[in-house]
């Protein structure tokens, strides 16, 4: 079911969805968060989409908003509930003009009582998530280094801004690399790594993050660099560990499989398929604590690693 709510107020808004749910049926029983999804004309689908399919695992409540300071000050919205909206209800804000500079006070009268704000920014965060008017309401706060602004300081600035609750979807795209590179190491010979490699796509700041776990973990040399874009496609293409038996290299052959190489044993094919923006962001909305791994990575291990080889 799909209403829609045109030149509106957040009081009007919030009436409409009790009766939406009184005459649908539908219950807000079992939401267990409000997912706040600040976007740009244009992404609002793609991000509604992979709220929807996530909901499934983590029924919530999605509040978009989209903003844009220019024109006449005016409220539209439009509320989607059952099949429209996944296991979720979902709440979409179009603001302009003066209505859009006040992105706190359009949220928190449609927010759930007593349940976690989860705030993502699929695009264009703002410079610093935290202390932003929705961030400062959110446990946990999205972002996703991969998208606009494409910036070579990216992950710089997300480091000199880490507070605890940030998180960044280019670092949950790393989990099946992280979860692979520490069952090899979990293996016999158990020597150290006296040297590592890491190559990817110069469009994947994935790559710069897992080169900066790999530094802050191992505490050894850490290579990084961006590979010709004519040989790979886009992501992390291949990592290299070097210790006294020989050299482990985990290097992806296509979208979905990867190919490992460790001394003394034949080459074994993994699966490692590319992430989803619904398996990351339902990864992300797994837990509310903060994720303090990612915390070092970006702040310690960004400090450590150095720049990437040209």
């Amino acid at each position: 079911m799909i209403v829609d709510l045109p030149d509106t107020t957040v009081s009007k808004i919030a009436r409409s969805l009790v009766s939406v749910r009184e005459e649908g049926g539908a219950v807000a029983l079992g939401r267990v968060l409000t997912l706040v999804i600040a976007t740009t004309h244009g992404l609002e689908e793609e991000a509604i989409e992979a709220a929807n399919d996530a909901s499934r695992e983590h029924p919530m409540r999605v509040i978009v908003l989209i903003a844009n300071g220019e024109g006449d000050a005016k409220l539209d919205a439009q509320i989607r509930v059952g099949g429209d909206a996944g296991a979720s209800e979902v709440i979409v804000l179009r603001a302009s003009g003066a209505a859009a500079g006040n992105a706190e006070g359009l949220i928190t009268g449609l927010l759930l009582p007593d349940a976690p704000v989860v705030a993502w920014w699929p695009d264009f965060p703002p410079a610093d998530p935290s202390t932003s008017p929705i961030g400062a309401i959110a446990a946990r706060r999205i972002t996703d280094a991969a998208t606009k602004p494409y910036q070579k300081d990216r992950l710089s600035l997300l480091g000199q801004t880490y507070a605890p609750g940030d998180t960044d979807l280019a670092w949950t795209r790393l989990t099946h690399w992280r979860e692979q590179l520490a069952a090899v190491l979990d293996q016999p010979p158990y020597e150290e790594i006296t040297a590592v490699e890491v190559i990817g796509s110069g469009t994947s700041p994935s790559t710069a993050l897992l080169a900066a776990w790999l530094r802050l973990k191992l505490e050894v040399p850490v290579t990084w660099r961006y590979a010709d874009p004519a040989d790979w496609a886009h992501g992390i293409q291949l990592v290299r560990l070097t210790r006294a038996s020989g050299v482990i290299e985990l290097a992806r052959r296509d979208d979905v499989n990867a190919t490992l190489t460790q001394p003394g044993q034949p080459s074994h094919d993994v699966v490692l398929p590319r992430r989803t923006l619904r398996e990351c962001l339902a990864e992300e909305l797994r837990r509310l604590d903060p994720d303090l791994l990612y915390g070092r990575v970006i702040t310690e291990g960004w400090k450590l690693l150095g720049p990437h080889v040209s």
